[in-house]
């Protein structure tokens, strides 16, 4: 014998139908009253769904290259910062050392002496600068810290004081030291990598940074408190290595006038990319712009809706077959 199907149980089933129907409305509308979009772009869109979504790529491909510039932008910023600081720290030297060693002060060339080792300490310290756990002037070395303190370079620098036999000797081993891949500074001091895959970067082996510094590591051992008789007895090689501190700042002004320009080109693409992407915003909203209020407008219908299905639901509960056949 066949089951009896109540009517109520189709009703039932029609009204929970409905108010699944009704809950999922409410979620979408909700969100669009939110958003301001529409939820179903395939929906509303129909044949022109293919055109916005290669406009929410384009605005997605410009958020990416804003990320990438405002990378650039905040490391170069430090970069400039540290080599400000490396042009600071030297600042002055150069023609004090030349004025001590021309008027024959010896006490003024031991004070200046000092001060370029602790310039040189300040310099190094300058190029350790990191953005994150990246070291800037590492070259692709990034996770290697680049310098130590002074102390090695000096002690290498105060060997080849000792060993020069003449003025060219001690001139052609300072060149070799600081200049050959294989000297010193490269394989003893730097701990970074002499190249860069990043366009922007600038390692601590620059031809600038490193003219300014051999400049100033031998003026730091020319005093008397190193007593290096090559170069008490030989005062030109002191002078040449203050103009290497002068002509390495003056490439240090160059080395920024150069990272300067790729600023400035930054913030062009910067402020090209804010104009390119209000002009696809503006299209992209009205192809998938959802009015708020009149979203808001049909929720509260829509709630309206759900709170009278659920009454009628509970009523039909309450129904029996005996309430149903009267």
């Amino acid at each position: 014998m066949a089951q009896l199907t109540l009517p109520n149980s189709l009703l039932g089933a029609s009204f929970s139908q409905n108010i699944t129907e009704l809950r999922s409305k409410i979620r979408d509308t909700s969100s669009e009253a939110v958003t301001g979009r529409y939820s179903d772009l395939t929906l509303k869109l129909s044949g022109r769904i293919g055109k916005a979504m290669m406009g929410q790529k384009a605005l997605d491909d410009i958020t990416s290259q804003r990320g990438l510039l405002g990378l650039r932008e905040a490391r170069l910023d430090l970069v400039q910062q540290s080599l400000n600081n490396v042009h600071k720290s030297a600042e002055g030297l150069s023609m004090r050392m030349l004025t001590a060693v021309g008027t024959e002060d010896d006490a003024g060339v031991t004070q200046t002496a000092r001060e370029s080792k602790s310039a040189l300490d300040s310099i190094f310290s300058s190029l350790n600068v990191r953005y994150g756990e990246r070291y800037l002037f590492s070259g692709d070395a990034t996770s290697s810290q680049p310098f130590p303190d002074s102390a090695g370079l000096l002690a290498d620098v105060r060997t080849i004081a000792l060993s020069a036999t003449d003025v060219t000797d001690f001139e052609t081993q300072i060149d070799d030291y600081f200049n050959s891949p294989t000297g010193g500074w490269q394989q003893s001091v730097y701990n970074g990598s002499a190249t860069s895959s990043d366009g922007d970067a600038v390692t601590g082996i620059d031809p600038a940074i490193t003219k300014l510094v051999s400049g100033l590591a031998v003026m730091a051992v020319s005093g008397g408190d190193d007593n290096m008789a090559i170069l008490q007895q030989n005062p030109v090689l002191i002078q040449q290595a203050a103009d290497r501190v002068a002509e390495g700042q003056i490439d240090l002004t160059t080395l920024r006038a150069n990272k300067g320009v790729t600023q400035e080109r930054i913030t062009n693409e910067q402020n090209s990319l804010d104009v390119e992407e209000t002009i696809l915003t503006e299209a992209f909203n009205k192809m998938t712009a959802r009015d708020q209020y009149e979203a808001a407008s049909e929720l509260r219908e829509l709630q309206n809706g759900l709170e009278a299905s659920y009454m009628l639901t509970a009523r039909l509960s309450q129904m029996s077959l005996l309430n149903y056949l009267r």
